[in-house]
């Protein structure tokens, strides 16, 4: 094991945390722009180079497989190296996946997009590895707010990402007399190469070492079953976990499904675009205030709060007819809201409950568990209002959230005292 960190003064290491999450905060902005620019391209894309609907959504997929795939690699790599040299380097395979995707515009090759894809996708995950990092030097009052601003902070490059390729990058193309879904990808190159040079100028010290977190001799070979294991054995890392996949299984699920769904009803493209954006703004703009509400009342009340709004918002889209929108609207916002309840409050549930040594490995398998569940959702739900309805897809994926509010209600009824405790560095 490497040797524990030097003592530091209260107020130094206060003043370093406050500096690693301003350097995060800035890292992630370029990152989320660079993935969202790219993942709004893939699909139009896809479908432009082979003509068919079907694997041009599949192509944009990709985007959670690869993230998927990337989660526990970059946890061992970040046990092993540290946080900085962990978000750089999924900057770096975003980069890749970038210029991959720009020569698939360039040649109409579809055997290179999905690779493409994927790697941004993998690029994805060191925004999600931020809200780790940002939670390694925090004190425990103040460790859930800390995540809720790196998921704000990413909010701001998600939702500037499709303007900036589609609208700019695509300019940007036509200037140089490129085709015009290459822009995005310029775009993203761009971004992501800004993200990664700025993460590992800045992100110094690094906070995983400096808590002392990083394992000199690596994980486990085998650290998704070695991670499960301890997720299992602890009764507040299993309850983070269910949160973690309920939240995006019921997120992806009937947000996947709702731009099928009122297309059936005649909706604008505008209208459509409008309840995405609404879900995009619960999903991530009042994380700040969740993590707040993390800190002072406590993260298992607020998953079952999570579990609750999650339930609401899911009702209320499943009582609204395809030619409405009102109830979408609503719904969608809550069930976004809901999310964020649930992924900060587990996120934070997640760090305090798992020993200092085993954290990264733990925190890599939750989010494979986590992504690897939304895919399957997303790719499912096309199925399920084909096969049933759009009312019985909702409506099912709000019971899920109730039964996760119902756990995190028994998991705080008393009962005798837990061997599990707050493990300190």
């Amino acid at each position: 094991m490497v040797e524990a960190a030097p003592q530091i003064e209260r107020d130094q290491l206060a003043a370093i945390q406050k500096r690693t999450v301003r350097v995060l905060m800035v890292g992630v902005i370029p990152a989320g722009a660079a993935m969202s620019g790219g993942y709004a391209a893939a699909a139009i894309l896809g479908e432009e180079i082979t003509g068919s609907d079907t694997l041009g959504g599949l192509v944009a997929a990709c985007v959670s497989v690869g993230g998927a795939l990337a989660t526990v690699p970059l946890a061992k790599l970040m046990a092993r190296k540290g946080r900085r040299v962990g978000i750089r380097t999924a900057f770096l395979v975003g980069l890749a996946g970038s210029l991959l995707c720009l020569l698939a515009a360039l040649s109409d090759n579809y055997l290179l997009l999905v690779p493409g894809v994927m790697a941004i996708g993998a690029g994805q995950t060191g925004t999600l590895a931020s809200r780790y990092a940002a939670a390694d030097l925090a004190s425990e009052s103040t460790r859930a707010q800390a995540i809720g601003l790196l998921m704000w902070a990413g909010a701001w490059g998600s939702a500037i990402g499709p303007w900036l390729g589609l609208d700019q990058g695509a300019r940007a193309a036509e200037a140089l007399r490129l085709p015009e879904l290459a822009g995005p990808y310029l775009c993203a190159m761009v971004l992501f190469s800004l993200a990664a040079f700025y993460t590992n100028r800045s992100l110094r010290p690094d906070p995983l070492e400096l808590s002392g977190g990083m394992t000199a001799e690596g994980t486990p070979r085998r650290m998704t079953t070695s991670a499960l294991s301890t997720i299992w054995s602890l009764p507040s890392a299993r309850l983070a976990g269910a949160a973690m996949i309920v939240g995006h299984v019921v997120m992806v699920g009937v947000m996947t499904a709702t731009p099928l769904h009122m297309k059936d009803g005649s909706h604008e493209l505008r209208v459509v675009g409008f309840v995405i954006s609404l879900h995009m703004v619960g999903m991530y703009f009042f994380a700040p205030v969740v993590g707040k509400l993390v800190d002072v009342i406590g993260p298992k009340l607020v998953v079952a709060m999570g579990g609750g709004i999650l339930f609401s918002g899911a009702e209320l889209a499943a009582h609204t007819d395809a030619e409405h929108s009102t109830g979408v609207f609503f719904g969608l916002f809550f069930i976004g809201l809901g999310w964020s309840f649930g992924v900060v409050a587990a996120s934070t549930l997640l760090t305090a409950s798992v020993p200092l040594k085993k954290r990264v490995e733990v925190q890599g398998t939750a989010d494979l568990l986590m992504v690897g569940a939304g895919a399957m959702a997303g790719l499912a739900s096309g199925f399920v209002i084909e096969s049933f309805s759009y009312h019985d897809l909702s409506h099912y994926a709000g019971l899920i959230g109730l039964a996760l509010g119902l756990y995190a209600i028994v998991s705080l009824l008393p009962k005798r005292r837990s061997d599990e405790g707050r493990c300190s560095a």
